[in-house]
C-alpha cells in the first residue's frame, strides 16, 4: 500500500519593482527551507529548488512573470500559503529594492 504525499500548487505573480533579484529569493528559500514539503518552482518549462537562492535567482524573473510553486509533503499546504503571502507582498520590498520591514 502505497500513501500520497500532498501536494499544493499555487500559480504566483512577480509583483516588486525588481523581480526575483537575490534578496528576495534568499527570503523565499529561507521560509521554503523551513517547511518539512518539498518545495519546487515551475517556470518556462523548467523546474526548480525553492530551497535553493541559486536556483531562484538563475530564474531572473522580472516584475509581472508567472510561477507556479508546487510543495509536496506534511505541510504542503502551510508551505503555500506561505510563500504565496510572501511573494504577495512584494517580498516586503520598496519599489527601489530596499526592505520595508528592516529587520533590527
Amino acid at each position: 500500500m502505497t500513501h500520497d504525499e500532498p501536494v499544493a500548487r499555487r500559480q504566483v505573480d512577480i509583483i516588486n519593482a525588481l523581480g526575483l533579484h537575490l534578496r528576495p529569493a534568499h527570503k523565499f528559500a529561507q521560509m521554503a527551507s523551513g517547511y518539512a514539503s518539498i518545495v519546487k518552482v515551475h517556470y518556462n518549462g523548467g523546474e526548480f529548488n525553492g530551497k535553493s537562492i541559486l536556483d531562484l535567482a538563475s530564474l531572473a524573473a522580472e516584475c509581472g512573470t508567472q510561477l507556479e510553486i508546487e510543495a509536496r509533503g506534511p505541510d504542503a499546504e502551510a508551505a503555500i500559503q506561505a510563500l504565496s503571502d510572501l511573494v504577495m507582498a512584494r517580498f516586503h520590498e520598496d519599489d527601489d529594492g530596499q526592505d520595508e520591514d528592516p529587520a533590527p
